[in-house]
């Protein structure tokens, strides 16, 4: 058999099996934006729209198993799961976008500014993010909600405070990559103070990047949140976050109640899930190199 002949009988199988890993990956990526869309549409539009009282108490209810009248069973003091389910799916998501967000917005700033200055600024600012790495996020977290009062603020500047570190990380690895590239060098040449190559031209290159880990931080924020809550250090009890949820279903668990625990963890694993599969995605869109990888 010839090298062509090979060459031609290889070829639609190469082909058929690219094809095939496409189509995953968009079955994925619309799965994943299903998914999302869903879980936003629920935390905003169900409380408006369902005229009940989350914390509304029937004892005559309590621990009821799943059924047509209430699809996620009850709790031990007879609330609807379903509905504080997706009450604490809003309040998890609140935290968890504000976390990111602010998380990005300190992480860039320390980035880009470590990046763009170079010098004694890059080693002191680096050196400040490799001593706050050097502490557990959980630990310093514990500590930063333990000096307010319980409520959602704390924990948002909680766990922004510890999960700035990586994108300050990513920022500075790609303003310094972008600082030998010549329209940079045009730039200086040509006068441009460092404040406006910065602006100009540092900055809007990092901010899909920065966008990217702003993403990937809110499963993470929600996680940590959740975690705080299970701990009896994060919002307060009569919220109905998912942590919350989490923890108060401990003794019904013990007792062989598995929904109470069941449905509020599915509630933080399915978005955490889905926002991961769109975030890589919009990886492989960032970096055409990767993407060519992962097509092959």
């Amino acid at each position: 058999m010839t090298s062509v002949e090979t060459d031609v009988r290889s070829g639609p199988a190469w082909r058929s099996s690219g094809a095939e890993r496409r189509s995953t990956r968009t079955l994925r990526i619309r799965t994943s934006a299903a998914l999302v869309a869903v879980t936003v549409l629920a935390g905003l539009l169900v409380p408006p729209l369902v005229q009940l009282d989350q914390q509304a108490v029937d004892l005559a209810a309590k621990l009821q198993p799943p059924s047509w009248a209430h699809p996620f069973g009850t709790d031990d003091v007879g609330r609807d799961l379903l509905l504080r389910c997706v009450y604490g799916l809003r309040v998890s998501l609140l935290v968890g976008v504000a976390a990111a967000l602010t998380a990005t917005v300190i992480g860039t700033a320390v980035g880009a500014t470590a990046g763009a200055l170079g010098g004694w600024a890059d080693r002191a600012l680096m050196r400040v993010v490799d001593t706050v790495s050097s502490v557990p996020h959980l630990l310093l977290g514990i500590f930063i909600v333990a000096m307010f009062r319980p409520g959602v603020w704390p924990v948002i500047v909680s766990v922004a405070l510890t999960h700035w570190l990586s994108t300050a990380r990513i920022v500075r690895a790609e303003v310094l990559s972008l600082r030998s590239r010549p329209y940079i060098d045009a730039a200086v040449s040509g006068g441009a103070s460092r404040w406006r190559v910065a602006v100009r031209h540092l900055l809007p290159a990092v901010l899909p990047q920065a966008a990217l880990a702003a993403v990937l931080m809110v499963p993470h924020a929600m996680w940590h949140e959740s975690a705080l809550s299970f701990l009896g250090l994060g919002l307060p009890t009569h919220l109905a976050s998912l942590g919350n949820l989490i923890q108060g279903a401990r003794g019904s668990l013990l007792a062989g109640q598995w929904w109470p625990t069941l449905f509020p963890g599915l509630f933080i694993i399915v978005p955490t899930l889905a926002i991961a599969g769109l975030s890589g995605a919009w990886r492989e869109r960032i970096n055409p190199r990767r993407r060519s990888e992962l097509m092959l």
